[in-house]
């Protein structure tokens, strides 16, 4: 690798990842907002939002990455053409090849990149992000607070302290998800217990209260230990909802043997086909906007007054081209007879850019000069 390879590469790599991690940051902000009511209302731990909300990161970033190596590939060239570093380069016999050489190795990368996170961080990081949903959804709310009442469905829980080894003091409980019956529990101490079938409240030393509304006749029970069930309540037991896997949370071979997958629905097969193919046309999303870019600031001459009208272009087609592949993702989906097209949308863009980026520049010869 030559020294203006290695100056131009440090340049674009110092640039990839200081954009990657503004646009991650702003993405991952405007995301998080939406779970925000977890801390508030099921108790989670900012630690636990935390993990949360980073596990979403492989979700945007196969999409942050190609638009992040446009801008950088756009400032630095034009930057280069702004301080007559590509003039220089290509007054020493350089070719476009050459010139484009550090951009083109960093898309290789940013490629790799994308694939790695399409086929196997996506998947993964998306179902543990959305098992860990499902948990705060179902079973988040049964941490009980101390020196507060705690809304389980028809059941509320209030716990005067709680131990740091997780034992409850002072627990009141009102059941009524028996109207005609409604209980209440008080027990100087207890535990919550998960168990293989949802959640138990373990009272000791307390009673338990009955009123029949029909007769109006009030029963008392003492007791040494009672369990209060709350299995019905916290997605546990037969009664519990069960989760359906999204297409993001499936691996590529799961999506393109739909057949043989568990949970799709043949009314679902566009959905998951299109997630199929998208995570293999995605990432060359990023060659194609490198070679627009290429294509603009190092084809024709070296001006300053033409460089802005020149990343106007750039950007219109790289925009351009990113608006139609979002389009045909979302008609693909409802046809799938138009999948071909969003491989021609990645692919057409990289062969037309790189041919003209190869193709040798043309040189005006001068006037022939007649003598007198």
């Amino acid at each position: 690798m030559n020294g203006f390879t290695r100056y131009v590469l440090r340049q674009l790599c110092v640039g990839m990842l200081l954009v990657t991690g503004v646009l991650a940051c702003i993405i991952w902000l405007s995301q998080s907002l939406r779970f925000v009511e977890m801390i508030v209302n099921q108790g989670v731990t900012p630690g636990t939002f935390l993990y949360l909300t980073l596990l979403m990161l492989p979700s945007f970033l196969p999409m942050i990455l190609p638009i992040a190596l446009f801008l950088v590939v756009v400032f630095v060239y034009s930057k280069m053409v702004s301080d007559r570093e590509l003039v220089i380069m290509g007054a020493a016999g350089q070719s476009q090849l050459f010139l484009a050489k550090p951009a083109l190795l960093l898309t290789l990368i940013v490629i790799l990149c994308g694939y790695a996170l399409n086929l196997h961080f996506l998947p993964l990081s998306y179902k543990m992000f959305r098992e860990l949903q499902w948990e705060i959804r179902y079973y988040s709310h049964l941490v009980l607070k101390e020196g507060a009442f705690t809304n389980i469905s028809n059941v509320t829980v209030y716990v005067r302290e709680r131990t740091n080894d997780g034992q409850l003091l002072g627990v009141l409980a009102y059941d009524k998800r028996d109207p005609e019956k409604p209980e209440t529990w008080m027990a100087a101490k207890g535990a919550l217990v998960e168990t293989p079938t949802g959640a138990r409240v373990v009272m000791f030393d307390g009673n338990r209260q009955t009123v029949d509304k029909r007769t109006n006749k009030f029963s008392i029970l003492y007791f040494d230990q009672g369990t209060l069930d709350l299995k019905d309540l916290t997605g546990g037991g037969p009664g519990a909802p069960a989760r359906h896997r999204e297409a993001r949370e499936r691996t590529l071979g799961e999506l393109l043997d739909l057949e043989n997958a568990e949970g799709v629905s043949p009314h679902d097969y566009g959905k998951y086909t299109v997630e199929a193919h998208k995570r293999i046309v995605s990432p060359l999303r990023a060659l194609s906007f490198t070679l627009i870019a290429l294509c603009f600031l190092i084809l024709g001459s070296f001006s300053r007054r033409s460089q802005a009208q020149k990343i106007t272009y750039a950007s219109l087609v790289a925009v351009s081209l990113l608006i139609l592949s979002l389009g045909l993702e979302n008609i693909s989906a409802k046809r799938l007879q138009f999948i071909p097209l969003m491989y021609i949308n990645a692919i057409l863009p990289i062969i037309f850019a790189g041919f003209i980026l190869i193709r040798p520049p043309h040189r005006i010869r001068p006037a022939k000069s007649h003598a007198y």
